[in-house]
């Protein structure tokens, strides 16, 4: 059962600076990441959420400690704070984080004048193996989007993922003709039944973590 576990919950999108003013953004929402929390409390879980800056956000959930980010940095910095300071039953990493950073940020605003700009970009260190480096205990969620691949690839992706951040689940979600479309995928060679919606995507995950806490 989840009643008086800890569960953390990072979700929404991740911002990496290109100078003093831009950043590099993706389209995450941060909504799958409050239907978990919501779920989460109604099975009386105590839960933390990590929600990125222009994500999703209501009011209030109640007993849902809410800790916003904006940049990559900052997410590295709190997900390896909380994770030394608190002890997690779960830990979901549905952030979309970024996957790339530019390697020299301007410390002024780039001139609007130029006619053209190149940036490098650089891989960005995985967050989610963080997790079991800090807590090797905690029942660790991941997520792995992709587009454009049969769900077999799909899937073996998402096993990619749990192996490389010894997770125990992974949820492979993608957008399929304007449809959400989601598997989860267990390190015991479990595989859901494909997923359509993020509220049934939430009771169907925790009812597999509720199986793996016993």
């Amino acid at each position: 059962m989840l009643k008086n576990k800890r569960v953390l919950i990072t979700a929404g999108p991740t911002w990496v600076p290109i100078d003093d003013v831009r950043v590099i953004s993706n389209t995450a929402t941060g909504e799958t990441g409050l239907f978990l929390a919501k779920e989460a409390r109604q099975r009386k879980a105590h839960v933390t959420l990590l929600l990125g800056q222009g994500a999703v956000h209501e009011k209030r959930i109640r007993g849902v400690a809410f800790k916003p980010f904006c940049y990559f940095d900052d997410l590295q910095s709190s997900l390896r704070k909380i994770l030394k300071q608190s002890r997690f039953d779960v830990v979901i990493q549905a952030a979309a984080v970024s996957d790339y950073k530019v390697r020299k940020v301007s410390r002024h605003k780039i001139s609007s004048h130029k006619k053209r700009l190149r940036l490098e970009l650089i891989p960005t260190p995985k967050l989610i193996s963080l997790v079991k480096e800090i807590q090797p205990r905690t029942i660790l969620v991941g997520f792995k989007y992709e587009q454009g691949l049969s769900a077999r690839a799909f899937i073996h992706e998402a096993r990619i993922l749990m192996r490389s951040s010894c997770a125990h689940l992974v949820v492979a979600n993608t957008r399929k003709k304007g449809m959400y479309s989601a598997y989860i995928i267990g390190n015991n060679g479990f595989i859901s039944q494909e997923i359509h919606s993020k509220a049934v995507l939430a009771r169907t995950l925790f009812n597999v973590c509720e199986q793996i806490i016993g």
